[in-house]
């Protein structure tokens, strides 16, 4: 529930409460002394979905501008009359400017907000370098990119400029202080005693996971995206959508500070990547879903105006996303090229351990070099292919070539096999 306070600027007494009674809806005067040229403060109890319609019945009926209106988050109202007051305004959606005011105080000041992200992304970046889902998930909670990235939407759908530039702004100027903050924290890490020689950011199964991203990666942008603006329209879980906005974002600009540190150009372009898609998806939804939800700015005047830009954000959000989405594509096709041709070497091994054809030799281990630009490039997969026999046994006549006439027949893949013959001593 709302209590909904307005200051009534003198010689709008009556209009105001001649309105109200002509809407039916309940209300209390306290006679207003001040020297804010008020004459009055009316108090009305009503549900978060009647503040709007109430406030616009006030301001078409010609309530000044230079009122002040307050809303008040009401814990409990103990009324027989409140069930009537929820069935005449049903609904969960909050007003168009509460919604205003929520976006305002979901960006914080810029202090505020650079700071929490470089700390966010200095926990995300240590955590990616160990290979740690508990350390990731917990600098998500530190990090401040919900407020920017709702500010932005609200801002158009409500007109008001200055609130969607820096929605952008914050939502640039903070992802490329996460990369950059990622990559400083990676040339200084690289080379030292707190990682291992030879460290490969490549290998490391976190960052994996950020620089093949698949197709199904732009659901979980669109997803946050929605949960945003279910979270700011109805105030509920804030800080679990919070989280969910800044794993779609942090992790993977931390990925690119780091392939920028370690001189990857294809970790900076998949993550990179990824980091764009999830960020315009994001804001994509948010514009929407508030359109949708019937928010709208306070003037006619200013409707057209934010439907235009409503369309052509919409339009230009739609395609980049498609544009980039074609990276997702190939990634999505190599990544299941690279696995397939894993998954069905290694099941032909193993059926030609058990191939009365190779006698007693078995196949004991398989590693296959072949990565996602190899599938690109042209470059052959390359099976290293380890061989136990067994004291007496014997391979049979041309034996690599055999091997890698099954595995070709099995991947469908011209490939190059390195046989590694291993003779075995039991005791």
């Amino acid at each position: 529930m709302r209590l909904l306070q307005i200051f009534v600027p003198r010689g709008d007494r009556e209009l105001v409460l001649e309105t109200l009674e002509a809407e039916g809806i309940e209300y209390a005067v306290t006679e207003e002394t001040g020297p804010g040229g008020f004459e009055a403060l009316v108090s009305i109890p009503i549900t978060p979905a009647g503040v709007e319609p109430t406030l616009e019945r006030l301001h078409e009926a010609g309530m000044g501008e230079e009122a002040y209106t307050v809303v008040v988050a009401a814990e409990t109202i103990v009324s027989e009359r409140a069930d009537s007051l929820a069935d005449r305004f049903s609904g969960t959606r909050i007003s168009r400017e509460e919604l205003r005011s929520r976006a305002v105080e979901l960006a914080p000041a810029s202090s505020t907000y650079f700071s929490l992200l470089v700390l966010s992304t200095i926990i995300a970046t240590a955590g990616l370098l160990l290979d740690s889902t508990a350390t990731i998930i917990g600098a998500m909670v530190v990090a401040p990119l919900m407020g920017p990235a709702l500010a932005a939407s609200v801002g158009v759908i409500v007109d008001d400029d200055s609130l969607a530039a820096r929605g952008v702004r914050l939502q640039v100027v903070g992802l490329l202080t996460s990369v950059m903050t990622a990559a400083v924290m990676g040339y200084l890490l690289r080379g030292t005693v707190l990682l291992p020689p030879a460290f490969d950011i490549t290998t490391v199964p976190a960052i994996q996971e950020r620089i093949t991203p698949g197709f199904l990666a732009l659901f979980l942008a669109l997803g946050s995206g929605a949960a945003g603006v279910i979270s700011l329209t109805r105030g509920v879980g804030s800080v679990l959508v919070g989280v969910a906005i800044a794993v779609a974002l942090i992790p993977p600009a931390a990925t690119v500070g780091l392939g920028i540190a370690w001189g990857h150009p294809e970790v900076v372009l998949t993550a990179g990547t990824l980091v764009l898609i999830n960020m315009l998806s994001i804001n994509l939804t948010a514009l929407l879903l508030l359109w949708l939800s019937g928010y709208r700015p306070h003037r006619s005047a200013g409707i057209e105006r934010a439907y235009g830009r409503l369309r052509s954000r919409v339009a230009v959000l739609l395609f980049v996303i498609v544009l980039l989405s074609v990276v997702l594509v190939g990634v999505t096709y190599g990544t299941y090229q690279t696995a397939s041709v894993e998954h069905d070497a290694t099941v032909e091994l193993e059926s030609m351990s058990d191939d009365p054809a190779f006698g007693d030799l078995e196949f004991r281990e398989v590693s296959i070099d072949y990565e996602l630009y190899d599938v690109y490039t042209g470059s052959k997969p390359v099976i290293t292919v380890l061989v136990e026999r067994p004291p007496g046994a014997v391979e049979p006549p041309d034996f690599a070539e055999t091997v890698r006439g099954r595995l070709e027949s099995a991947t469908g893949e011209e490939v190059t096999v390195v046989v590694e013959l291993v003779d075995t001593r039991r005791a």
